[in-house]
C-alpha cells in the first residue's frame, strides 16, 4: 500500500496526472479545489473513491482511493476541526486515516496550525487506539514551538502524545532523524530553494510502522514548477 500527501497548491486539475504517476493507493491533498469543477477525472478516481471538503471551492481538502480500498467519513467528525477529517479506510488494509490541512486562525491565533491538530486528537482520542495513519500538511515544527503568540499545542506536544499512542513519523522512523533536524524539506517558500522547510507527515501505528518499505519525498527539482510543496509518499507491504 502506498499513501501519499502532497499540497498541490491550488489547480489540482491540472496536475494530477503528475502524483498519479507514482501510483497511490490512498491520496491526500490539500488545497484541492471543489471536485465539481473536474471535467474529467483520471481512472484512478473514478474507480476509487474520492472525498472533498471545503468552504473555498478552488481551495479544499481532497482525499482519493484506488479501487481496492473504500473511504468514508467516520460518524465521529466534528466540522470544528474542518480540515482534519477522520476516515474508515477498508479494503487489503483496514485503518483510520486522519486527513490533515492545518490551518492559520486569523480569529482565534490560540488554535491556529499545530493547535488545530493537537485539539483534535484530544477529541478522537479513542480512535488513535484503532490501527492509525495521520498524513498531511501540518504546517508545523518543532522549530516553532516558542513562537509567539502562544498556541493551544506545539509541534513537541503533538509528536509525544501521539508517541504515547504507539503513533510516530514514518519518515523520522524511516530515516532515523530527529524532529526539527530533518535532512529532507517538503517546503520551499514562495517556491525558493534556499527556504526550505519540513511541514508535512505522515504518522502511523506501530503496527504499520513495522511494515514500511519506503519513504520518499519529491525534490525541488521536480516539483517546485507545480507547487510550493513537495509530496511525501510512504509505501507500506
Amino acid at each position: 500500500m502506498k499513501i501519499i500527501s502532497w499540497n498541490c497548491n491550488m489547480a489540482f486539475r491540472k496536475k494530477y496526472d503528475s502524483i498519479l504517476a507514482y501510483k497511490p493507493d490512498i491520496l491526500v491533498v490539500p488545497e484541492c479545489e471543489n471536485l465539481d469543477r473536474y471535467s474529467n477525472l483520471s481512472s484512478l478516481f473514478e474507480s476509487g473513491h474520492k472525498q472533498w471538503i471545503g468552504e473555498n471551492q478552488s481551495k479544499g481538502l481532497g482525499v482519493f482511493s484506488s479501487s481496492q480500498y473504500k473511504l468514508s467519513v467516520h460518524e465521529m467528525y466534528n466540522p470544528e476541526f474542518k480540515y482534519i477529517l477522520p476516515m474508515r479506510v477498508e479494503g487489503l488494509t483496514k485503518f483510520i486515516l486522519f486527513a490533515i490541512w492545518a490551518m492559520n486562525d486569523r480569529v482565534n491565533p490560540f488554535r491556529r496550525y499545530i493547535a488545530q491538530i493537537w485539539l483534535a486528537l484530544k477529541y478522537y482520542d479513542s480512535l488513535l487506539d484503532e490501527s492509525t495513519i495521520i498524513c498531511g500538511d501540518f504546517n508545523s515544527n518543532v522549530i516553532w514551538d516558542n513562537e509567539s503568540p502562544k498556541r493551544a499545542g506545539t509541534h513537541t506536544d503533538v509528536v509525544n502524545y501521539l508517541k504515547e499512542k504507539g503513533i510516530k513519523s514514518t519518515y523520522h522512523v524511516f530515516n532515523g532523524e530527529e524532529q526539527g533536524k530533518e535532512t529532507q524539506p517538503t517546503l520551499y517558500m514562495y517556491r525558493k530553494k534556499d527556504k526550505p522547510y519540513h511541514i508535512d507527515y505522515c504518522f502511523a501505528s506501530e503496527n504499520l510502522l513495522a511494515r514500511i518499505n519506503g519513504v520518499d519525498i519529491g525534490s525541488y527539482e521536480e516539483w517546485s514548477g507545480l507547487s510550493d510543496h513537495s509530496p511525501i509518499s510512504v509505501t507500506f507491504e
